[in-house]
């Protein structure tokens, strides 16, 4: 099987930015190639074609490969649930709510089964598998049961890249200890060293790369410098950093981040807009003046909105709405919107009905069956005639109440989301959204209306070709500083 393997010295050392990087080099020279992950835990899912989940990290690298992505490539993924526990999404499909223990006890067995089975039928389409580990493959208590990480290595006997963060110092270290505490047979498969978001003159660090490689008997293949773009993220360590205001923007849009926040991707397309700044928030008053506020998905969307009650975040919601402001909720945002959330089995982990914030008269019962699936649906607003695409995840069914007055469908579906007749109170179970270009300017025309700004055109591509140019663009930048031959096949170099 033809396969080389990423795997990082710490969680967000750039595994998944070089696999996403690997596969449109690879792609632009010709060879069919495609992402794996055997386990992911992530925060971002995306829906496949055929209604199965996957992490939304390898769907941008199956769209960086040129191929369309499929749950083979992330056949694990564990959506954690903010409790201890772990939903537990197997070749696309949730199989139960566990904590760690019992994931390992009952999972383990299956869920190497499950890897296998992608990486066969996997290596019988593709010419090349780019693999990418989780976290770190040193960790001592975690290794018996590691899925990911050099486990994947040895079965496929793949050349293994190792990648450091030398931006958060202490990167030679993370390398000689990482390499320490491999076994002999993980520590021969490691055939290279990318140091990664290194700035400065490359000269001073030569010392240390030096050193390095005679220390370990293994080359550096790699420099990265730090990328200044911004690139699509996999999990929440990215909203904990400094993120770049943007300049000149004309509308200010707050999200909120939710303690079990979900789906940030969702905000991509928003943050790529150049008259549009982004900002994530924390759920605790005052909450301000934005143009418009966006309450995103939720991993357990009940406990979220106990938050906002508690931290007086729902009143102040609340207030800013009676105050003429515009707020738009997603999936878990959407629900919270309603005035009743009910849970009575307990599926979330609470039992019983919980007062929503009042904005939208729905109301929405958690429910046994998950609704996976990709939509493509008419807008109604904020201008009708639209064509949109976006995925739902979701357990919520969600209804209007009986003396529901002063809505309207979003959609030609009207179980996809309303809207109240200010178009002030906006909710949707459509993720992705705002990849619809024409329909994320008509939404974003609205609030520059109330602020008395011309319109942007609406005539726009959808996001997925902005997303295009910056995959090329993340090539471009990573391609003249990475040596992949020591981890191809010869033929392909």
């Amino acid at each position: 099987m033809k396969a080389m393997m990423v795997v990082g010295t710490t969680s967000h050392a750039g595994k998944s930015l070089l696999v996403t990087a690997i596969c449109r080099i690879l792609n632009r020279r010709g060879w069919r190639v495609a992402p794996f992950k055997g386990q992911n835990m992530a925060l971002n899912a995306y829906v496949t074609a055929n209604g199965g989940e996957m992490g939304h990290a390898q769907a941008v690298q199956a769209w960086a490969a040129g191929v369309t992505p499929t749950v083979d490539m992330n056949p694990i993924l564990l959506k954690p649930q903010g409790d201890m526990t772990s939903l537990v999404i197997q070749k696309g499909k949730a199989v139960e709510r566990v904590t760690a223990a019992e994931y390992y006890e009952k999972c383990f067995d299956s869920g190497w089964s499950a890897i296998q089975e992608s990486l066969k039928r996997l290596s019988e389409e593709y010419d090349v598998l780019v693999c990418e580990g989780a976290g770190s493959p040193a960790e001592i208590n975690l290794k018996h049961r590691d899925l990911t990480n050099m486990r994947v290595a040895k079965h496929l006997d793949a050349p293994t890249l190792l990648v450091v963060d030398i931006d958060r110092g202490g990167a030679f270290a993370h390398v000689v200890g990482t390499m320490e505490l491999l076994d002999p047979d993980e520590r021969a498969l490691v055939k290279g060293i990318v140091i990664n978001k290194f700035r400065g003159q490359r000269s001073l660090l030569q010392p240390g790369i030096d050193w390095l490689e005679d220390r370990l008997g293994i080359p550096v293949v790699g420099v990265i410098p730090w990328l200044e773009q911004s690139f699509p993220a996999e999990d929440s360590l990215s909203l904990l950093d400094p993120r770049t205001p943007t300049p000149n923007s004309d509308i200010n849009i707050a999200v909120l981040r939710l303690p079990r926040i979900s789906n940030f991707t969702d905000f991509d397309p928003l943050e790529a807009e150049a008259s549009v700044s982004v900002k994530y928030i924390v759920p605790k008053p005052p909450l301000g003046h934005p143009d418009a506020l966006i309450i995103p998905g939720s991993k357990t969307t009940i406990a979220d909105l106990i938050v906002l009650h508690k931290t007086g975040m729902a009143e102040e919601i609340q207030n800013y709405v009676a105050a003429g402001g515009t707020v738009l909720g997603i999936c878990g945002g959407f629900q919270m919107l309603g005035k009743i959330l009910a849970d009575p089995e307990g599926i979330e982990g609470q039992e019983g009905r919980f007062k929503g914030l009042g904005l939208l008269p729905i109301k929405t019962v958690i429910a046994g069956q998950r609704i996976a699936r990709q939509r493509t649906v008419t807008s109604n607003f904020p201008q009708e005639g639209l064509p949109v695409t976006g995925y739902e995840i979701h357990q919520g069914r969600s209804r209007l109440m009986e003396d529901a007055t002063g809505t309207q469908s979003l959609f030609d579906d009207a179980n996809l989301g309303i809207v109240d007749d200010n178009m002030a109170v906006w909710g949707t179970y459509l993720h992705g959204i705002f990849d619809n270009g024409p329909w994320r300017r008509a939404w974003l025309n609205r609030l520059r209306q109330q602020r008395g700004l011309k319109s942007l055109p609406t005539g726009v591509a959808n996001y997925r070709e902005q997303r295009e140019m910056m995959l090329d663009l993340l090539a471009d930048l990573i391609e003249p500083h990475l040596n992949l031959a020591p981890f191809l096949p010869p033929e392909s170099n």
